[in-house]
């Protein structure tokens, strides 16, 4: 049962269906879609966007898997943040491998989290939950998820129909995870050079005051 079910919401016949079905709500149908599944961890972002471009063409497609991600993920964000995240902490205090795991999501840098976002295979409800419930700035986290999912929705949109055959061909995968870890690297360097020119110049000025 829950095998044919699994297969049922992972098909892109499936949110074709489910689309055409909901296609008198006009543009709320495809953002609610997408918007699911930052709230549901096992539906295919990918799949949804491709159905939302192929119904709606790139342009439309794009802006509406945008905003509905955009929305899923602010608003769950939002939830684990006002409801949850109070309990959370007292619980994390309480355990140490808890707690480490949250001093690790919150010392994260929005680099590192540009990444992680930007990977469409990675779960949106698991990082609104971390995040969520985590002392990370809300500000930072909205901005670097919206700008990492307008890159990510739009490599996708751009890419079009072709992309279906693509992603599951492991080359495709494979030179995905070779940009991402490119990317990710230099994102390092490049955080890694402003800390140390942050640093020097605070050592600067320390001297300047000593003298």
């Amino acid at each position: 049962m829950l095998k044919t079910i699994w297969e049922s919401i992972t098909s892109l016949e499936f949110w074709s269906w489910l689309l055409s079905e909901f296609k008198g709500l006009g543009p709320l149908a495809p953002i609610i879609l997408t918007a699911l599944e930052s709230i549901i961890p096992p539906l295919p972002l990918v799949a949804i966007v491709f159905v939302n471009i192929a119904a709606h063409g790139v342009i439309l497609g794009f802006l509406y898997s945008w905003i509905g991600t955009c929305l899923g993920c602010t608003v769950v964000f939002l939830v684990f943040r006002h409801l949850f995240r109070d309990k959370f902490l007292r619980f994390s205090d309480r355990h140490p491998k808890v707690l480490k795991a949250r001093k690790w999501v919150e010392q994260t840098n929005t680099a590192t989290l540009f990444m992680v976002a930007l990977f469409p295979f990675t779960p949106s409800s698991f990082i609104n939950f971390a995040f969520g419930v985590s002392e990370f700035s809300r500000r930072k986290y909205l901005l670097t998820l919206y700008c990492a999912k307008l890159i990510m929705i739009g490599l996708l949109a751009a890419v079009g129909k072709s992309a279906i055959k693509a992603v599951n061909d492991p080359r495709f995968i494979l030179i995905s995870l070779g940009i991402l870890v490119v990317t990710y690297v230099l994102s390092k360097k490049i955080t890694n050079l402003k800390i140390d020119k942050k640093s020097n110049s605070s050592a600067n000025d320390e001297e300047s005051r000593n003298t």
